[in-house]
């Protein structure tokens, strides 16, 4: 049976186990969310909230007229007639994907921004009552 060497210091543990220990776990998992919005209660511009979905939807957009756009050209032009029948519906659902996932995002959207504003409600009312 072997007997673990100790750390330059002279403690058992080593130093990156002290320094775990003693870390503040609480102030790290705040900083570490992914949606500060939680934590903080600053109000926050409607760009803010919606920018991500307006952003797929526009991209969605142009993407499906620029898939409507190769689609025509196989209708009128005769040479690389293949070409264009073949990406112009690859274009047409690609925008289209994006364009639906983009406008279902939203109301998503808006549910979650009622839930918070409800929760924060409430946890304003527990917070009222309880610590008094």
């Amino acid at each position: 049976m072997e007997i673990p060497a100790k750390s330059p210091e002279g403690s058992e543990k080593s130093p990156q186990c002290k320094e775990l220990i003693t870390s503040d776990t609480g102030s790290t998992l705040c900083t570490s969310s992914r949606s500060e919005s939680v934590w903080t209660s600053a109000s926050r511009s409607k760009w803010d909230i919606y920018h991500k979905p307006v952003i797929v939807v526009s991209v969605g957009v142009a993407v499906f007229l620029f898939g409507v756009v190769i689609t025509s050209l196989s209708c009128f032009l005769t040479k690389n007639k293949k070409v264009y029948k073949m990406s112009g519906p690859a274009f047409l659902s690609l925008g289209l994907m994006l364009l639906v996932c983009g406008l279902v995002w939203i109301p998503i959207i808006r549910k979650k921004q009622k839930q918070r504003q409800k929760s924060q409600f409430l946890q304003s009312l527990k917070s009222f009552f309880f610590n008094r």
